[in-house]
């Protein structure tokens, strides 16, 4: 297991951990998480064994295999496949060491290497790596593209493939999802779900953590605090020993009052039942857990907009695409104040092109497109970072805007995204992505748009600073378009869901469990049908039938023992819920038991997921034995 011990670790001066203790054990999956700059990856960086502690002991097993995602991405003309395998530097090492047998025709060597390589994996990596690559979003044709012809943030996802393909003990992944589409990031979800060594996750993306993690390691004051479940349950945890403490508690009754006025508003209008059912959830628990994030330092809000003209756009059988290249056909499409729209859909369907459109980047090839005016826009891409003046500072970046407000007011303004003091003085140049990030939403949300366009507008955000976006979103007047692969952002803050696929776009029926298995589906490889055989006869036939009902009991039992598990989980996790609303239970008087209600709810919440995800994997162990018995008959 993983040990810390009194581990004091400083970055020049700043002091990240103080005497911090922890403990992770092997196999278990932990999210580390925290404010940005409080640690967290130093502390990768010392478990990569490129720090070492100030003062303390930090122990990791000597045999582990410890593997992270490379930061940066040589402009090789490595095909990508081949890129990828490189990662795996025991196999390629191994291949290069039997090249050398072979060519010195040294017969001993070369049946030791073949064995070495086998049990490397050397004879399937090929397969392993299309698979992982394909999950990530590129196409047959892209693995053998060179490195070199993709973008940045494609060479990311080859770097998070190398770190996947790799066989590990330790996985460390700091912000795996930050280069990924939703489907993307489904994917990937669900294999770490199967990963079976030790996971240490930073993410800022809720949903996600929640899905693939049992553990939370929270910097906490410079001390490493556990949770014992995901990161809703850590929320939970922290939010009741906020209130028992009451710190800051009273600031946030109005921001209460203000999102109960919307769950009101937006139960009285919603016409989509499941859809709207799952968003009220969303917005009812963000607001019991608004205690949790008292002390962030980030506090915004969307001003009206000057006017609101109905409607903001109106398309009509808008076709678009880049040259010769039609990219979506007969688009109808009407945005009014009020418009929440979130768009789901794979990687290359259309998603960005629609938002560019809206943004008036690109024009339509054919069709009816109309805006009103008083149309304001407020655009956020990830390119829109690139294009901030890196000498100036953000307090300039305001200036230009509004040459009549004072430089103090000015200043309020900026506090609000995370720029006190100094920080709103420096240079943009040395910014992190981060801070770049506020500052963007920070001229969009101060030019007091109608119609907001948001590209993944959650990358480089941390957890306290989504939070207020998500806040803020709540209270904007005008029309929304998003697209991000933060599904508690798309599930709190939008009304419809359009999916862009197959050069259409259309409304999609269903919340984002369903697009989740509407994805899963279409990630399922089709098997070539089998060219057409004489039928076995019945006795051959029957002793098929028998045979696949022998190998598909044990799958029976087992889904049955998860099933009687989960009932009985439910039933439990149910009454400890019921004991949780008591309203005596959070006097001080009763904190033990409140706590160890608590850590009962996690507890049975932790062994539930499990079930689920064991009662998950034989159905579709099962299923693919369907499958197999079918193709073979």
């Amino acid at each position: 297991m993983i040990k810390l011990t009194d581990v004091t670790l400083m970055r020049g001066r700043k002091v990240l951990l103080d005497h911090a203790s922890a403990q992770i054990f092997p196999g278990h999956k932990v999210a580390l998480i925290g404010s940005n700059g409080c640690g967290k990856s130093s502390l990768f960086a010392l478990l990569r064994q490129e720090l070492s502690v100030d003062s303390g002991e930090c122990y990791l097993p000597a045999q582990w295999r410890i593997v992270s995602v490379a930061q940066e991405t040589p402009a090789t003309d490595r095909a990508a496949l081949a890129y990828v395998i490189d990662g795996d530097q025991h196999l390629r090492a191994l291949q290069q060491q039997l090249a050398d047998a072979e060519a010195a025709q040294h017969g001993e060597a070369i049946g030791r290497l073949h064995g070495q390589l086998e049990q490397a994996g050397a004879y399937t990596v090929e397969a392993r790596a299309a698979t992982i690559l394909a999950g990530l979003g590129f196409t047959n044709a892209q693995l053998q593209a060179p490195v070199s012809d993709f973008s940045g943030g494609w060479r990311m996802r080859l770097n998070l493939a190398q770190a996947l393909l790799c066989p590990s003990d330790l996985l460390l992944l700091d912000e795996p999802t930050n280069h990924l589409d939703l489907d993307a990031v489904i994917w990937l979800e669900k294999w770490l779900q199967r990963y079976e060594g030790t996971l240490l996750l930073i993410s800022h993306d809720k949903a996600f953590i929640d899905s693939t993690v049992g553990h939370i390691l929270s910097v906490e004051q410079q001390q490493l605090v556990g949770y014992t479940g995901n990161y809703s349950s850590f929320e939970t945890q922290r939010a009741e020993r906020l209130r028992l403490q009451n710190i800051e508690y009273e600031k946030q009754q109005d921001k209460i009052a203000h999102l109960q006025s919307f769950i009101t508003r937006f139960k009285a209008k919603a016409s989509k039942a499941k859809q709207a059912q799952s968003r009220v959830k969303q917005l009812e628990k963000m607001e019991t857990l608004l205690p949790a994030h008292a002390s962030s330092p980030f506090s915004f809000a969307f001003a009206p907009p000057a006017a609101l003209p109905n409607p903001l756009v109106q398309m009509e059988e808008v076709q678009l695409g880049y040259d010769d290249h039609i990219v979506l056909e007969q688009v109808k499409l009407n945005l009014v104040p009020g418009s929440r729209i979130g768009l789901l859909g794979r990687n290359g369907q259309g998603k960005s092109t629609l938002i560019k459109l809206l943004a008036g980047v690109h024009a339509p090839k054919s069709g009816s497109f109309a805006t009103a005016n008083g149309l304001k826009v407020g655009y956020f891409a990830q390119h829109q970072l690139e294009t901030l003046d890196p000498n100036a500072s953000a307090l300039q970046h305001l200036q230009r805007l509004d040459t009549k407000m004072t430089a103090q007011e000015l200043r309020d303004f900026l506090g609000g995204f995370g720029f006190h003091g100094d920080e709103a003085l420096g240079a943009v140049a040395p910014m992190s992505g981060g801070e770049k990030a506020r500052l963007v939403l920070a001229l969009i949300v101060f030019q007091k748009p109608n119609l907001l366009l948001l590209d993944e507008p959650t990358n480089h955000l941390d957890l306290e600073m989504r939070h207020a976006l998500n806040i803020a979103l709540q209270g904007f007047s005008g029309a929304m378009v998003l697209v991000s692969h933060d599904r508690f952002l798309l599930s709190s803050v939008c009304e419809d869901f359009y999916l862009v696929d197959s050069g259409q776009v259309a409304s999609f029926d269903g919340d984002l469990d369903d697009y989740r298995q509407w994805i899963l589906a279409q990630q399922q490889e089709e098997k070539p049908a089998k060219a057409a055989q004489p039928k076995n006869d019945r006795k051959a036939e029957k002793r098929r039938e028998a045979e696949f009902r022998q190998s598909v009991a044990p799958l029976k039992k087992a889904l049955e023992k998860h099933e009687k598990a989960m009932d009985k989980l439910s039933g439990k996790l149910e009454s400890v819920e019921t004991e949780l609303s008591r309203p005596e239970l959070y006097d001080d008087e009763n904190k033990s038991e409140l706590m160890a209600l608590l850590d009962e709810q996690a507890a049975l919440k932790q062994s539930l997921e499990e079930h689920e995800m064991a009662w998950l994997d034989a159905q579709e162990s099962m299923e693919t034995k369907r499958q197999e018995y079918l193709h073979d008959s």
